[in-house]
C-alpha cells in the first residue's frame, strides 16, 4: 500500500514541475532565456536546440541576446524565432540576435492570466486522474486480499491528502506567476 502512495507523491511532484517548466515559457514583460528552451534550429540537418547552438543572455530587463558559436547559424536562429509562436521580431546586426520584449498591455495581460489558468486547471486534472488511478489500485488490491476494507478506507484518505497538497501546490505556482504577469 505504501507504495501507491510514493507512486501518488512522486507522478503529483511530476505534474507541479511540469506546471512550472510550461510557466517559464509564457513572458511577462521581461526578459527570459527559459522562452528559447522549446526552439529548435535545423543545424546540418539535425533539429537542436537554441541553448545548444549559442550563449542566451539577458543585457537589459526586457532584451534577449543570442550570441551562436558558429555564426553560420545565425540566419538559421531568425528563422526559427520567426517561425515560432514567440510574437516577436529578432534583430539581427550579423554577430548577434537581439530579442526585444514589448512593455505587456493590460489586454494582453488578462489573456496570460486567462492561459495561466487554463494550465493549471489542466494540471489539477492530471492529478485527479493520479489519484483515480491510485484508488483503483488500492481497490483491485481489496479485491485480490491484500488489504483489508479498513485499509482501503484509510488508503483513500492517505490518497486525497496527497491530491489536496497537491492542488494547494498547483495554485501557489499559478497565483504566483498570475501575479507576475499583472506587476506593471
Amino acid at each position: 500500500m505504501q507504495e501507491v502512495f510514493e507512486k501518488a507523491k512522486t507522478k503529483m511532484g511530476k505534474t507541479v514541475n511540469a506546471l512550472k517548466s510550461e510557466y517559464a515559457g509564457i513572458r511577462a514583460g521581461r526578459a527570459n532565456p527559459q522562452i528559447l528552451d522549446k526552439l529548435t534550429v535545423d543545424y546540418y540537418g539535425t533539429p537542436t536546440p537554441v541553448g545548444q547552438l549559442a550563449s542566451v543572455s539577458v543585457s537589459e530587463a526586457r532584451v534577449l541576446v543570442i550570441q551562436p558559436w558558429d555564426k553560420s547559424v545565425l540566419k538559421g536562429i531568425e528563422k526559427a524565432i520567426l517561425a515560432s509562436d514567440i510574437g516577436i521580431n529578432p534583430q539581427n546586426d550579423g554577430t548577434v540576435i537581439r530579442l526585444t520584449f514589448p512593455p505587456l498591455t493590460e489586454d494582453r495581460r488578462r489573456e496570460l492570466v486567462k492561459e495561466v489558468q487554463k494550465i493549471a486547471e489542466n494540471s489539477k486534472v492530471a492529478a485527479r486522474s493520479i489519484r483515480r488511478d491510485c484508488i483503483e489500485k488500492l481497490k483491485a488490491m481489496k479485491k485480490n486480499s491484500e488489504i483489508t476494507e479498513d485499509d482501503l478506507k484509510d488508503g483513500e484518505k492517505e490518497i486525497q491528502k496527497i491530491t489536496d497538497n497537491c492542488i494547494k501546490d498547483i495554485e501557489a505556482v499559478a497565483d504566483a506567476k498570475e501575479k507576475e504577469i499583472m506587476e506593471i
